[in-house]
């Protein structure tokens, strides 16, 4: 089940990104930016066996806009024993579903995965086409400006 991300959700996200981090599979967040960037988020939980009212966060994606026009979709993390069945892909679908309901044809993404998003149509894309204002975020960034990640977009009806 895919829901907006809570509060009580905060440090699992944190957890849950970090161990991919710590891999160099993508870039870790720090508590105070879930914080401060909750509402973009969108978590996959299941419903623990022993206890149905407990979840188990399983997946996260974050939706962020960034200019007219244009989305990023940001830590998309899925606990490794819950990959390969479709998660990750409904949580873009999610993203992609939320950009369409603001009007938004663009979602672009940086990544250490793009044969994933390949296959979920997104194309390469070279980062100098993205708005300046994107790389805001970039500046705080440990990797920064040697940055290896791949730019993707994805286009509405293209």
């Amino acid at each position: 089940m895919i829901r907006n991300a809570r509060m009580g959700d905060i440090k699992e996200i944190y957890n849950l990104l970090q161990y991919f981090a710590d891999k160099d599979l993508l870039l870790g967040r720090s508590l105070s930016s879930l914080y401060d960037q909750l509402k973009d988020f969108s978590v996959y939980v299941e419903k623990v066996e022993d206890d149905q009212d407990q979840e188990k966060l399983v997946g996260v994606c974050a939706f962020h806009i960034c200019w007219d026009n244009l989305a990023e979709i940001r830590s998309l993390a899925v606990a490794e024993g819950h990959q390969g069945k479709g998660v990750g892909q409904q949580l873009v679908d999610k993203a992609l579903t939320e950009a369409d309901s603001y009007g938004i044809t663009k979602v672009f993404t940086l990544t250490y995965q793009p044969e994933f998003f390949r296959k979920l149509g997104f194309k390469d894309i070279d980062k100098a086409e993205l708005p300046h204002k994107v790389w805001s975020d970039c500046i705080n960034c440990s990797k920064f400006p040697d940055c290896n990640e791949e730019a993707l977009i994805w286009e509405k009806d293209a």
